[in-house]
């Protein structure tokens, strides 16, 4: 169905609502939006260098390219059922997260999220200030604080202006990516890549957690950004939206690092920007690249400050009763929160770095399990039944803590540590799986199975159907929630 626009026209540029519910009168946007935000997230540098890590790591063209879609499909699946929450809940997605921990129990994964995303903040910044170093000829240093000061700007405007970035990032990133793979197919003899196939199960499972991890990254933050959809928006229509955008924007970026590692003759690994603006040329070609490449990084960073904006609100309203949040509190948080990742840059950009992103990848462990637990909640056990004023009201129907969910938490965290390879920490399973990261399956599977059970017999009482903090009369009829499950079956 087609979602009504007539009503963003009006909308004020600066976003006024933070981590509060959106009501429908103030719901606009098209799903089209939905794919071109994720699309131009997913077409950038990051994920070129993430695809490339399938090749140096050991792996062979062809079973990369097959490990890395199989990846993307699944972790993009994740993904986007959580993107369907969004326009049924009007809400961020941590928020919802209260239903499961409880209003103040909700702050255990919320913290940990928040540390990564601040992390993936400092590591994009460091990539983009070399970028805009490049191109404005200054330092690294002074290219990552004329970033940060984007990132300030673009995430205190908001909601609107984020959908904006994004669909300008989608252009630009499909004319640099289409005329990289031209100049990188006139260079280097594809086919003749293609036909090296040396298939290892270690190499092809290590593909299919690269693609399924950056994927379900997204998880704790991508309804923030479908959440002011209209709440009739068809929850399959934003499930392929959301879904379709990012899978395919990471599947391309991650195929030209692929091949970019492959024919690289050992040159691409500590050299990622300027091997792929290398491809392009130089002279006024490799400026455009590398504005390129500082625009595609825009959008992924604003995500992740804004995303880390709205955890560290939706902890505070948790503890405060209430989830009003004023636009100097917004400045003031977001200040806070990219200063620190720029501290992080201009700190760690020579050696410090790369210790510290192992690090946040390591906390990739922490937000699986909770990805798992929110999901068999909302499609399986509430079925979208959400008593939203309760998620601000600690002495309400959800209680301060909920001990199940924190419980089966805990225990996808632990069943994991004997998977995880990274090198901040590394599993004893490891070894004997080929060295190869699988903790995301473990921590996809076995919480999703203990809370599917546990909950069926101890959950705490369930609305009838979806409680909305508005009229009195604008309560969900039971009959709507059936777009849900249908998400939940794609």
């Amino acid at each position: 169905m087609a979602v009504n626009t007539d009503r963003a026209s009006n909308k004020p540029l600066i976003e006024r609502r933070s981590i509060d519910y959106i009501p429908e009168a103030e719901r606009h946007g098209r799903l089209f939006s939905q794919f071109t935000l994720w699309m131009g997230a997913n077409l950038q540098i990051t994920a070129i260098v993430t695809g490339a890590l399938a090749v140096v790591l050991g792996g062979d063209v062809f079973w990369s390219l097959i490990g890395l879609l199989i990846g993307q499909l699944l972790g993009g699946g994740v993904m986007a059922l959580h993107a369907a929450q969004g326009p049924k809940l009007g809400l961020p997605q941590m928020i919802s997260s209260r239903v499961q921990f409880g209003v103040y129990g909700a702050a255990i994964p919320i913290v940990l999220v928040c540390l990564m995303y601040l992390g993936f903040t400092a590591t994009g910044t460091v990539l983009s200030g070399q970028a805009l170093g490049q191109l404005f000829n200054v330092s690294d240093s002074v290219g990552i604080l004329i970033f940060a000061s984007v990132i300030v700007l673009v995430t205190v405007l908001g909601y609107r202006v984020i959908h904006w970035i994004g669909r300008v990032a989608s252009i630009i990133g499909v004319i640099a990516f289409v005329f990289l793979f031209w100049r990188l197919i006139s260079q280097t003899d594809v086919g003749a890549l293609l036909q090296i196939r040396h298939f290892s199960w270690s190499s092809f499972l290590l593909a299919v957690s690269l693609a399924a991890s950056w994927q379900i990254a997204f998880g704790p933050y991508v309804a923030d950004y479908s959440r002011y959809l209209p709440s009739n928006t068809s929850a399959v229509k934003t499930f392929f939206a959301a879904g379709a955008g990012s899978v395919v924007g990471a599947q391309v970026a991650m195929i030209l690092g692929v091949f970019a590692a492959a024919s690289a003759n050992g040159q691409f690994a500590g050299h990622e920007v300027a091997y792929i603006v290398g491809l392009g040329g130089t002279g006024a070609t490799a400026a455009l690249l590398y504005f390129s490449i500082a625009f595609g990084k825009v959008t992924i960073s604003t995500l992740n400050s804004y995303g880390s904006f709205m955890c560290i609100a939706t902890i505070i309203s948790g503890f405060k009763g209430h989830l009003t949040v004023t636009r100097l509190q917004r400045l003031v948080f977001v200040l806070v929160i990219v200063g620190t990742a720029t501290l992080i840059a201009l700190l760690g950009q020579h050696s410090f770095l790369g210790a510290f992103k192992s690090f946040i990848l390591f906390l990739l462990a922490f937000f699986t399990p909770w990805s798992a637990i929110n999901l068999v909640d909302y499609y399986c056990i509430t079925r979208e039944r959400y008593d939203v004023p309760a998620l601000a009201n600690p002495n309400g129907r959800y209680g301060r803590w909920n001990l199940l969910g924190i419980s089966v938490y805990v225990f996808g965290v632990l069943v994991q540590l004997p998977f995880i390879s990274t090198k901040f920490y590394t599993g004893p399973l490891v070894a004997a799986l080929g060295d190869v990261d699988i903790s995301w399956i473990i921590g996809l599977v076995l919480p999703a199975a203990v809370y599917y059970v546990c909950a069926r017999k101890w959950h705490s009482a369930i609305p009838d159907q979806l409680i909305l903090p508005v009229e009195q009369n604008s309560v969900v009829q039971p009959e709507t929630s059936g777009a849900g499950r249908a998400a939940a079956q794609a």
